[in-house]
C-alpha cells in the first residue's frame, strides 16, 4: 500500500492518497492539487477515485480540479444538492487494487458528513486499518457543531455524537485516524498538535470523548467559535463547483506606476511582509497580513468581488502566497509590486517617490510607561475570547480584530490607539483596519501580550 498525508499549512488541512497495485484514491483535495498527479506519476498508478468527507467551510475542495487533470469520479454523501460529482450511500464499497474503502454516513458536524474506512481486501475484508473521518472526529477534539445556527445545534450535536460512538469508535482501538484537519484549525475549538493517533487513544484520552451524551450535547451546544465571512463563500464554490484553474496562477510583476492605476481601478492591496516592516512604511489602504496568516486572517477583510495586489517581502514568497489565496477563493491576482531585480517589493514604490504612510510601533515598557503617566492612550486588544479571558491590561477594550471593520465604530475617532495581540501579528493587521478606517495615531505593540506577562506586568 503507498499512503501519504499531504499537509497544506495554515488552513491546518490534511488530505490523503492512498495507493493500492496500479490505482489510487483521494480523499479531500486541495485545490492547487498537481501534488497528487505527481504522486501518482511517480508511483505509476492511476487515480480512480476523489472523496469528499462533507461540503468544506474554510477551503476551496479540489475534487473537479483533479477529476479534470485525471478522469478520476467524486463522491460525496446524500443530503446535499451538489451540483457535481455523484452521491453515494452508507456502506457502499469502493475498491481499489487489493484495498477498498467502505464510506460511513456519519453526520453531525454536516448533515451529508461521511467517513471512510480503509480495509485490506486480501485479509478478512471487513477489519478497517484507517478511518477518514473529515471534521467529525480529530486528535483531542470533535468537529464544530454550530454551522447551521444555533437551532439546529442540539440536533446536530446529538447526531455526531451518535455518529462517532455508533459508528466511528466500533471500528476498533489499532484504527489509525485520519482527520481532514490538525492543530490551528478554526474547524474545531481545541484540536492538538499531535498529528498520528489511533480510535483507542482518542476513546481514551480524547476530553470530548469522556462526556456523557448529555455532557457531549451541552458542551457542543454551549461551543462558541469564529465564523469567518468567507465560509459562505465556501459553501457557495463547494456545493456548485469552484471555477477549474488547470494551472497554478501566475500573476505578473507590476511597476510603480502599473501598480498605482490598478489601486485606482478599485483593486486592494494585501501586504504579506512582517508587520514591523509594514509599520515602518506601507501603500495607503494596504492591509498587513504577515504571510503565514493569510489562510487565517485573508478570509475576515478580503472581498471576492474586487482585484487583489501584493506587496511581498521578496519575489520567492509569491508562489505561496497565490496558493494561500487560491485556496480561499481568491483568484483575482491581478499582480504583485515589482519595480525590477534591482527595486522589488516596497523599495521600488519609495525610490519613485510614491506617497506612503506608516503605523507607530511601541514596545510594551513604552506602553506601560505611557499608561503609568496617565498619557492619552487607548487599548485595543485583538486577541481571541479565550485569549482575553485568560488576562488582559486593565482598561482595554477588546474586539477580535475579524470583527474590528464591523466594531469600528467603537474605536474611538480622536485618541492615540495601541493594537494589542499575542505578539504583534494580528495588531498589525488591526492597526491597518484602523488606519484605512481613518484612525491617524495607531501603534502595533511588538510583543504583545506574550512580552507584556513576560515583564510581570499586571493583568486582570
Amino acid at each position: 500500500m503507498i499512503f501519504e498525508r499531504v499537509k497544506s499549512e495554515g488552513l491546518a488541512h490534511f488530505s490523503y492518497f492512498v495507493g493500492s497495485g496500479k490505482e489510487a484514491v483521494v480523499i479531500d483535495p486541495r485545490r492547487d492539487c498537481q501534488i497528487y498527479v505527481d504522486l501518482a506519476k511517480k508511483e505509476e498508478i492511476k487515480i480512480k477515485h476523489i472523496f469528499e468527507t462533507h461540503r468544506n467551510e474554510d477551503y476551496v475542495i479540489g475534487s473537479r480540479e483533479l477529476s479534470h487533470l485525471t478522469g478520476a469520479k467524486i463522491y460525496h454523501g446524500p443530503d446535499l444538492d451538489f451540483k457535481y460529482g455523484e452521491t453515494i450511500q452508507d456502506g457502499q464499497n469502493f475498491p481499489f487494487g487489493n484495498m477498498k474503502l467502505i464510506a460511513l454516513q456519519t453526520p453531525g458536524h454536516t448533515d451529508e458528513s461521511m467517513s471512510y474506512a480503509l480495509v485490506d481486501a486480501t485479509l478478512d475484508n471487513k477489519t478497517a486499518l484507517m478511518i477518514f473521518t473529515g471534521d467529525a472526529l480529530f486528535a483531542g477534539d470533535v468537529g464544530r457543531t454550530d454551522l447551521y445556527g444555533p437551532k439546529e445545534a442540539p440536533r446536530l450535536a446529538e447526531n455526531l455524537y451518535n455518529s462517532i460512538f455508533n459508528k466511528i469508535l466500533p471500528l476498533g482501538d489499532g484504527v489509525i485516524l485520519c482527520p481532514a484537519h490538525g492543530g490551528g484549525s478554526i474547524c474545531g475549538g481545541a484540536i492538538s498538535e499531535r498529528e498520528w493517533t489511533t480510535l483507542g487513544l482518542e476513546r481514551l484520552h480524547n476530553p470530548v470523548l469522556q462526556k456523557t451524551r448529555k455532557e457531549f450535547i451541552e458542551f457542543k451546544v454551549a461551543e462558541r467559535l469564529e465564523r469567518p465571512p468567507y465560509f459562505r463563500k465556501m459553501e457557495q464554490l463547494n456545493l456548485e463547483g469552484p471555477p477549474l484553474l488547470r494551472k497554478l496562477p501566475e500573476p505578473p510583476p507590476l511597476s510603480p506606476t502599473e501598480f498605482q492605476e490598478r489601486i485606482k481601478q478599485g483593486a486592494i492591496v494585501l501586504d504579506t511582509r512582517a508587520p514591523s516592516a509594514f509599520g515602518g512604511a506601507h501603500i495607503k489602504d494596504s492591509y498587513s497580513i504577515w504571510l503565514g496568516g493569510v489562510p487565517t486572517f485573508a478570509g475576515w477583510v478580503l472581498s471576492h468581488d474586487r482585484a487583489i495586489l501584493l506587496v511581498l517581502e521578496d519575489r520567492e514568497r509569491l508562489e505561496n502566497a497565490v496558493r494561500y489565496l487560491i485556496r480561499l477563493g481568491y483568484d483575482r491576482i491581478d499582480g504583485y509590486l515589482c519595480g525590477g531585480a534591482e527595486a522589488c517589493g516596497l523599495e521600488s514604490w519609495y525610490t519613485e517617490a510614491m506617497p506612503m504612510e506608516h503605523v507607530g510601533l511601541v514596545t510594551i515598557r513604552e506602553l506601560k510607561e505611557r499608561l503609568d503617566r496617565k498619557k492619552n492612550l487607548f487599548v485595543l486588544d485583538v486577541r481571541s475570547d479565550k485569549e482575553w479571558d485568560e488576562g488582559h491590561i486593565e482598561g482595554a477594550l477588546h474586539i477580535y480584530v475579524g470583527h474590528l471593520e464591523e466594531r469600528i465604530s467603537e474605536v474611538p475617532v480622536d485618541q492615540p490607539i495601541a493594537v494589542i495581540c499575542s505578539v504583534g501579528n494580528r495588531g498589525g493587521l488591526g492597526a491597518s483596519i484602523l488606519r484605512r478606517a481613518g484612525r491617524r495615531e495607531v501603534y502595533n505593540v511588538l510583543g504583545g501580550m506574550l512580552a507584556w506577562e513576560k515583564a510581570e506586568y499586571p493583568v486582570i
